[in-house]
């Protein structure tokens, strides 16, 4: 089995399938989202003719929203999803939240989420987008004082009572926040769906866009226990195959493609990218004496590049060269990515 090629069948990164960013994103179920500008790039590497004009038009009218969602980080999804996601996640991140508060210090009653939520309503006034400082602002006006640390645990609080999503998507780097009920037309049937059908849809999208995968990984990009992952894996029946390699067992997605072209043999990957970021284990794709290269302890992903599927440098997407960096002096592909990085620069850049 050749999971390399498999995954970049998966992730649409060998021949993609898809022309709108909006049916990437869906089809990828969630693309961590941590860095603002390079976020548009992991959805435009995985698209047939990567429009930035599309993508924003995409994520101001709601059909791509960015919110703090699986494992508590920001990530990209369709609108469509929201509604139905929270229903798997709500409870989970919420405790999370509720943690990280307790380790930094912060505390937030319920009575006050309740008193700032309202303040923070104000802030769109004959707005339909705003930043922190409206926020500020609106808070100011009450005389109220808070932390910038205590507004974003209030937001990422909004955000998981399905209150908040991004906003209108700025030339910065600072994000824009929306009411949920005037960005995301709800889908009332994905509301209404149950539970298990939720967990069904949740994995389906993970095992479609990500096969082969273990259990681990799929536990690991969801944030659900062992257990939970063994009963959404069940609840996949026959469109999940298992596949012994090496002593591990992957699943791979049944109907997943076989075959694909490469348009190059290196691919320019944003920092977070869901080619790593989507498993526990990225040994396949990425040789362990340079894991430090790729990521730190902390979980701070770096831009990194690939040939032929494997993880064998960085990049730099805001230098004019893209100043490329191979993890060893064994290459021979500077004139690939010299190529891919005009591409890069074509599209848009950052």
């Amino acid at each position: 089995m050749n999971i390399v090629n498999k995954r970049l069948l998966s992730q649409q990164l060998i021949s993609p399938q898809f022309v709108d960013p909006v049916d990437v994103v869906e089809w990828m179920g969630a693309l961590q989202a941590q860095d603002y500008k390079m976020m548009r790039w992991a959805v435009a590497v995985r698209t047939c003719k990567p429009s930035i004009k599309r993508f924003e038009e995409a994520y101001n009218n709601g059909e791509i929203i960015r919110v703090h969602l699986l494992r508590g980080t920001w990530h990209l999804i369709a609108g469509k999803d929201l509604h139905w996601m929270l229903k798997i996640c709500q409870e989970r991140v919420r405790k999370a939240t509720f943690s990280r508060m307790k380790t930094n210090k912060v505390d937030i009653t319920e009575n006050e989420i309740d008193q700032y939520r309202n303040i923070m309503k104000e802030a769109f006034n004959e707005k339909h987008s705003v930043t922190k400082v409206d926020f500020l602002e609106a808070f100011s006006k009450n005389n109220v004082k808070i932390s910038d640390r205590k507004l974003g645990y209030h937001i990422r609080l909004a955000e998981n009572d399905g209150i908040l999503c991004s906003g209108d998507l700025t030339s910065g780097i600072s994000p824009t926040y929306s009411l949920v009920s005037e960005k995301v037309n709800k889908n009332k049937e994905a509301s209404d769906i149950s539970y298990e059908e939720a967990l069904k849809r949740l994995t389906l999208k993970y095992f479609r866009s990500h096969s082969p995968a273990t259990l681990e990984d799929f536990v690991w990009w969801t944030g659900f226990t062992k257990t939970e992952g063994k009963k959404c894996i069940k609840l996949m029946g026959d469109k999940l195959v298992e596949k012994v390699y090496e002593g591990q067992t992957f699943y791979v997605y049944s109907e997943g493609r076989t075959k694909g072209v490469p348009k190059s043999s290196v691919l320019l990957l944003s920092p977070f990218d869901e080619y790593l970021i989507g498993y526990k284990s990225r040994d396949i794709v990425l040789e362990p004496k340079y894991r430090h290269y790729a990521h730190n302890n902390n979980g701070i992903f770096y831009p990194v590049f690939a040939i032929d599927g494997h993880i064998k440098g960085n990049w730099k997407p805001r230098k004019k060269d893209g100043d490329f960096t191979f993890f060893s002096q064994k290459n021979k592909s500077k004139s690939s990515l010299k190529l891919a990085f005009q591409k890069f620069k074509e599209w848009g850049g950052v």
